[in-house]
């Protein structure tokens, strides 16, 4: 199993979840942050709101996926999400060891 962790811009979100649920991710996290990367920050308006300084507004998502679909994910989201343009995001790949369903006690993928 392995961890996805995905940065995007917040206009990207839905197609992000298309591909996704494509795939067969079962689960997903969503969680609104700031930051910046390459572009270090430049000055933009989001919104209606100056946010000034050199943090922007990014959506993380994270999700547990099968060894079989991570990849298959990765690619899509590269030639989807792609603008092609500073600020696009970034991928993380984490190994996951276990997993378990609280309810159930099933592990594994079966908990997934």
């Amino acid at each position: 199993m392995k961890k996805l962790e995905i940065i995007i811009r917040p206009e990207r979100l839905d197609d992000l979840k298309n591909i996704l649920n494509s795939n067969g991710a079962h689960g997903l996290m969503i969680s609104n942050i700031m930051g910046y990367g390459s572009q270090r920050g430049h000055k933009q308006v989001y919104n209606g709101v100056d946010f000034g300084g050199n943090l922007l507004p990014k959506v993380k998502v994270e999700s547990i996926v099968s060894d079989e679909t991570y990849e298959a994910i990765i690619d899509q989201v590269i030639d989807q999400i792609n603008t092609g343009e500073y600020g696009d995001g970034k991928i993380f790949v984490y190994d996951v060891y276990d997993a378990i369903r609280i309810r159930t006690g099933e592990r594994g993928t079966d908990a997934l």
